[in-house]
């Protein structure tokens, strides 16, 4: 049981999650499949190895700017939520409206499609490479079985990530911080096979680095697009403000050494691959890290970029469903969701119903079937909630100026990771015009409808109200003790 400053037991979330964990955490959400499966969209519009390596330093240092606005802002704002408590604190003050249907819209798209439809394909990732260390025992299967069996493996998984997430904070961080370091070891394995690749003379497709660097607009823009894609997840420590410790600290440090460290990782595994695949090979490889293995490690040890991507992809999968849950938490006691998603439970004190939907919905992803398109249409806002964090940040410098703050940025890096998401959320509309943006339109416009209709004008509905009792009931979650 949780204790307050005066020794008092209460039901609250506990702050257990320290330095590392707090890096893990960041490393596992920013470290997903890509840079083992399809790390090629900058290269393929950079048009040269110098080039697609500037693009993948560039995005870092620019990501690692947007994450020190981001741990400013948590000590401004010491609650859980990230961006959506940014938006209350900041905006609701100006005008109701401008602070509550910003923080809803956020928590309707992260809450409700975007973070489960994200669970639900990572996982599946884990499955399609889970199975291929064992491909010679199942060569024979048919494709439908096949499918079947990787589906059934991705929805174990979903149970064990929840299993996970339900039972404790200690839970979630041993598995996370050991799963943390296969991921990064199977990074490291790749560059040192690199290393040992140049090493041995194979330098040839490193000569010239820069021939046939674009020189196209339109193609700069969308390598920068995609670049700054790969980096997404340097928020994520700003999404679990109230269960890490001394988070006024160590939300800053965790991004000091968790984005570098990703940045690193990621330029040089590109540097690696592009020393032994030539671009058109990567561009049509179905799995670059893989097709990279096959020619630069002995056979004996190529299982292991495999067994790499499931172990990251599990672990990315395991995080990012730990975040959501805490939004929706946030989300409940805001009264954005219902409220029985910001209890607890009464021995595990973790937010149990919150868990548990965030499950159900990454559920009836999977069974759905292919959900990219889902994730497409919306992955695009988040960039747009990222500029008006920004934004948030800018009028609390004048709204708040005695708030604590151990730490500021310069100014010009708020209003330059601003135009930054200004930049991602218009270039693709430009560039690649589709009828998911209008999607993404009629979405947020249903979520306004669901926000007027039970957040502001409250109306109740009999069903749920029993329903959620039933739920609390067997769930044994209490609403939490405030803080004192």
């Amino acid at each position: 049981m949780a204790k307050d400053e005066k020794g008092n037991e209460k039901v609250a979330l506990k702050r257990e999650l320290g330095l590392f964990s707090a890096v893990s955490i960041i490393l596992a959400v920013m470290i997903g499949s890509g840079i083992f499966v399809s790390p090629t969209s900058a290269l393929e519009r950079s048009g040269s190895v110098g080039f697609c390596l500037i693009i993948w330093i560039t995005c870092g240092f620019l990501s690692l700017l947007g994450a020190l606005a981001f741990a400013e802002l948590s000590t401004v704002v010491p609650r859980s939520g990230a961006e959506y408590a940014y938006f209350i604190d900041a905006y609701t003050p100006l005008h109701y409206w401008a602070g509550q249907i910003p923080a809803f819209i956020c928590s309707w798209v992260y809450v409700i499609l975007l973070r489960p439809a994200e669970v639900a394909v990572v996982i599946l990732t884990f499955a399609e490479y889970g199975v291929q260390p064992f491909s010679d025992y199942l060569g024979s299967l048919p494709p439908e079985s096949m499918d079947q069996l990787k589906r059934l493996i991705a929805m174990l998984a979903l149970g064990l990530i929840t299993f996970t997430n339900l039972t404790s904070v200690k839970l979630y961080v041993k598995v996370q911080n050991a799963l943390m370091i296969c991921k990064v070891a199977a990074c490291f394995l790749v560059i040192g096979g690199g290393i040992w690749w140049l090493g041995t003379g194979h330098t040839e497709l490193l000569k010239n680095p820069f021939h046939g660097t674009t020189a196209s607009a339109g193609n700069i823009a969308l390598a920068f697009y995609n670049g700054l894609w790969a980096y997404d997840g340097w928020s994520s420590a700003a999404i679990i403000t109230e269960e890490i410790q001394k988070p006024e600290v160590n939300i800053l440090r965790s991004i000091l050494i968790a984005v570098p460290t990703i940045t690193v990782l990621y330029v040089s595994m590109n540097l690696m691959y592009m020393a032994a695949l030539t671009i058109p090979e990567m561009v049509s490889a179905p799995a670059v890290a893989v097709l990279w293995a096959e020619r630069v490690l002995p056979s004996w040890l190529s299982f292991a970029i495999p067994l790499g991507v499931a172990f990251s992809t599990f672990g990315c999968g395991l995080s990012i469903q730990f975040s959501v849950s805490r939004l929706c938490y946030v989300a409940g006691r805001e009264g954005h969701v219902p409220r029985i998603f910001s209890y607890v439970h009464m021995e595990k004190l973790t937010p149990a119903t919150a868990v548990a939907f965030q499950g159900i919905l990454t559920l009836i992803c999977l069974l759905v079937g292919d959900i990219t398109a889902l994730i497409e249409f919306a992955s695009f806002l988040t960039w747009v909630f990222y500029g008006f964090a920004m934004i948030a940040l800018i009028i609390m410098r004048r709204t708040k100026p005695d708030a604590p703050r151990p730490y500021a940025v310069p100014i010009l890096i708020p209003w330059l990771v601003f135009l930054i998401a200004v930049f991602l959320a218009v270039i693709p509309i430009i560039y690649e015009p589709s009828f998911k943006y209008l999607f993404a339109v009629g979405f947020i416009l249903c979520g306004i409808l669901v926000y007027h209709v039970y957040v502001y004008k409250k109306k109740k509905s009999s069903w749920l109200a029993k329903s959620m009792y039933l739920i609390q009931a067997l769930s044994l979650v209490v609403a939490p003790d405030e803080e004192d």
